[in-house]
């Protein structure tokens, strides 16, 4: 198994489990569950903002499991440079997460609205872990090429 494979794998193992939590624990604090952002438990309080909130979690979620599903399908199917290419749009894709969302929850972190405060930190970490992963694996895809 090819490098690129392994870390297409690897992301789909991760994403599958984001958006497990999405679907059925969207309450919880673990996986990018939305439990972090305290405006979580406040929308509750408002069921038309609450049912919004939720609608847009699902959507995260049902895309998420659009893009797993379209790598499932490159994996089992896609030709070496498909794969290639597949891991170059996910890393420009993972790398707009530092364009628009990672300003947002910097600024929500900041402003305490973020249950473990310092979680954009982590976020921030582990986004640029992927993308890492990502880099590493397209190298060593030349390197044994």
């Amino acid at each position: 198994m090819d490098f690129l494979s392994i870390a297409i794998i690897l992301f789909i193992l991760l994403e599958t489990s984001n958006v497990i939590i999405l679907y059925f624990k969207p309450d919880s604090k673990l996986g990018n569950g939305v439990a972090v952002f305290n405006g979580w438990e406040k929308s509750k309080k408002d069921p038309e903002i609450h049912e919004f909130i939720k609608y847009l979690v699902y959507w995260v979620a049902g895309t998420k499991l659009i893009f797993i599903v379209l790598l499932v399908v490159i994996l089992l199917t896609g030709k070496p440079v498909t794969k290639l290419l597949s891991v170059v749009a996910l890393i420009l894709s993972i790398l707009s997460f530092y364009w628009r969302l990672y300003p947002i929850i910097k600024k929500l972190d900041k402003g305490g609205n973020i249950t473990p405060q310092g979680y954009s930190k982590t976020i921030g970490v582990m986004i640029a872990s992927f993308i890492v992963v990502f880099l590493v694996a397209l190298i060593l895809y030349f390197i044994f090429l």
